[in-house]
């Protein structure tokens, strides 16, 4: 068996956390507070974890926090770890080469650290061309020796729409696991993704945060997902109750993930990195002096209020109908 049929095998009908990054109110990564988060992380019911995602920041880190924090969370987790992969925004890719190039340096970073597959973040700069983006995700899968998922991201966070013959050649090559689906709301789209997926067998991973019941309704198999970065058993008990055929948990589940996204991932949607900080926090993953995103928008009190009154508002509510 490839290791990609492993990896295939090990992921499907499992979650996993788009993890954060512990970071002090100036922005310098607490890998103390990290060490911690990441043991807390790796005693939920995870089927491995995901680093260097939109979650992580992983594109603003220097190289060398990238390297430590891999590090910290490959000694943490048994489970498969996908580190994402694109263009540092410490490179200023101003040719579709050169995003390339960035690309592929990050998948090697990630293979010498330990990481079982790459993520591949979507550059905007190869938009339109699919035999760019079908040659990014092969160098990066030949140059690092993993597996690799493609990456449908909305353009919020600087990806672009994956239309679904671009969807069924990437999962056509030999290294492709699978597809992540980012769609943020687009409900049409995704679902096209899904169906373009299905046919080739390789993994449907949704990371539907605010549509994550439909998606698996839709197809979807596993998840990796920002709003599993805290409150994991949210998350999970969704995509446990779907996998098992019980559609009066999976309602149940659903119902209460939806309420928790609705305070977390919203416009500004850029601040969920925040938000969910917040809420490692109030769930003791993260101290407080490590619940920092330097990189997104300033959110007002009445925001971690909403977050705070709402996980309150679920963990006084039994986790099974009586």
């Amino acid at each position: 068996m490839s290791a990609t049929d492993l990896l295939v095998r090990r992921l499907r009908g499992t979650v996993l956390p788009a993890v954060a990054t512990p970071m002090d109110g100036r922005g310098v990564v607490d890998f103390a507070a990290l060490r911690g988060y990441a043991a807390h992380i790796a005693g939920q019911p995870v089927g491995g974890v995901a680093v260097w995602a939109h979650t992580g920041r992983g594109l603003y880190l220097s190289e060398e926090d990238r390297g430590r924090v891999l590090a910290v969370w490959r000694s943490a987790v048994d489970g498969p770890i996908v580190a994402g992969v694109g263009v540092p925004r410490s490179v200023r890719a101003g040719r579709p080469r050169d995003a390339v190039d960035a690309t592929v340096a990050m998948a090697v970073r990630a293979a010498e650290g330990g990481a079982d597959a790459v993520m591949v973040y979507p550059s905007a700069l190869l938009a339109g061309d699919e035999d760019a983006a079908v040659a990014l995700h092969e160098e990066a899968a030949a140059a690092s020796g993993l597996p690799v998922l493609g990456f449908f991201l909305h353009g919020e966070a600087g990806g672009y729409p994956y239309p679904p013959r671009l969807v069924g050649r990437l999962l056509g090559l030999p290294s492709a696991a699978g597809l992540k689906l980012a769609t943020l709301d687009r409900a049409m789209a995704c679902q096209d993704a899904i169906r373009a997926a299905q046919p080739t067998g390789k993994l449907v991973v949704t990371g539907e945060d605010r549509m994550f019941g439909p998606s698996l309704m839709w197809g979807a198999d596993s998840a990796l997902v920002g709003i599993a970065a805290a409150r994991v058993p949210l998350t999970t008990a969704v995509l446990d109750a779907w996998s098992a055929g019980d559609h009066t948990a999976f309602v149940r589940a659903s119902a209460r993930l939806d309420a928790f996204a609705e305070v977390t991932f919203l416009d500004p949607i850029e601040g969920y990195v925040q938000r969910m900080l917040w809420a490692a926090v109030w769930e003791g993953a993260v101290p407080e002096a490590a619940a920092h995103d330097p990189y997104g928008p300033d959110l007002p009190d009445a925001e971690r209020r909403a977050v705070v009154d709402c996980l309150e508002r679920l963990a006084k509510e039994p986790d099974t109908p009586r």
